[in-house]
């Protein structure tokens, strides 16, 4: 129902007075939102934004709705839905605030939505999960860029003709997904260790509607000699224990540490692991590597890819200034 629709539906229904309430009604919840947000010590302008975001993904309200006083819809019923009974209206009321007072009391607003945007995605998260960054969207945009490099270096007439993704540790899938929406038929692959990430992985792919083979795989292990991969992807944990001070509480209280942390003793960790697989066998020749890195050791990740012997490896600030993303390409020209 349009915005118009919806003033014309309580005149013709209540009259003027019972429109003028209604529309002040929700103003009056907004207000009450805000409120809560910022005495739960967000900024007011995080808390507009918040509250906003949170009308639109509860109940389908565009922002010039909800700041002018504008119709709302039945829960669950989505666009065009009938209003529901003031009753009806007040449990919802008492509900949304609910939820607002989770994202209050500093729990992710993703997890208490159960969802995150990422490169044009409404993807699910929940507890045990990562939740996908911004920042991890410019390092799916330099992945592409590499992907259709490689791709058009396929020729017909090899016996491997279709190039091949493999995203370490998914997470939430987010940027398995990205790439096979972005890389036309490539053969995507997506590991992680947390079998509770790979569900979550997995109901995204339904979700999204792409193809990605989901494995249980801890990258630290030894494994079998798997088939080359013409690009890795990986945001794997990067964040030192000590650092654990200067994150804000609602990640360290809620998003999953597996995810987030490496001892203080050994940072790189992760980036050697794959970058030494890839020199084994899991990378072909001229094909590429990327990583997100934490913005203390990005430098660091570069010289230790180099003494490698990977070439052309180059390192890239995220849009914030920090250094944030790392490319290397192995060796060679690529034959199978």
């Amino acid at each position: 129902m349009s915005h118009e629709g919806v003033r014309h539906f309580f005149v013709c229904l209540f009259g003027r007075e019972m429109e003028k309430a209604y529309f002040c009604s929700m103003n009056e919840l907004y207000r009450k939102m805000k409120q809560l947000l910022v005495e739960g010590g967000m900024e007011a302008g995080e808390a507009q934004a918040v509250a906003l975001l949170m009308l639109e993904k509860k109940w389908g309200l565009t922002v010039t709705e909800v700041l002018s006083g504008g119709g709302r819809r039945g829960r669950g019923e989505g666009k065009g839905a009938a209003m529901t009974s003031q009753q009806t209206e007040q449990e919802e009321e008492e509900e949304m605030l609910a939820l607002v007072r989770r994202v209050a009391g500093g729990e992710p607003v993703q997890y208490v939505l159960g969802e995150a945007e990422f490169c044009g995605m409404e993807l699910k998260v929940r507890p045990g999960v990562l939740i996908p960054r911004p920042e991890t969207e410019e390092l799916v945009a330099w992945a592409v860029e590499e992907g259709k490099r490689f791709a058009d270096n396929l020729t017909e007439g090899k016996n491997w003709n279709r190039q091949r993704v493999l995203d370490i540790g998914t997470g939430s899938g987010c940027i398995a997904l990205a790439l096979a929406r972005q890389l036309a038929g490539a053969d995507v692959e997506a590991w992680d260790v947390s079998e509770k990430a790979l569900e979550v992985a997995r109901e995204n792919g339904e979700k999204v509607g792409v193809q990605v083979r989901w494995k249980r795989m801890d990258v630290l292990d030894k494994l079998e000699a798997p088939s080359p991969f013409s690009l890795i992807v990986s945001n794997p944990p990067y964040i030192c224990e000590e650092e654990k001070g200067e994150m804000e509480a609602h990640v360290l209280e809620h998003e999953p540490e597996l995810a987030l942390f490496v001892p203080n003793e050994d940072p790189l960790r992760f980036y050697r692991r794959i970058a030494e697989l890839g020199m084994e066998g899991l990378l072909v020749e001229g094909g590429a590597m990327l990583f997100e890195v934490n913005r203390r050791f990005g430098q660091q990740v570069v010289t230790m890819l180099e003494g490698m012997g990977y070439e052309e490896v180059e390192l890239r600030k995220d849009f914030f200034g920090n250094d944030r993303m790392v490319k290397a390409i192995k060796r060679g020209y690529f034959s199978l």
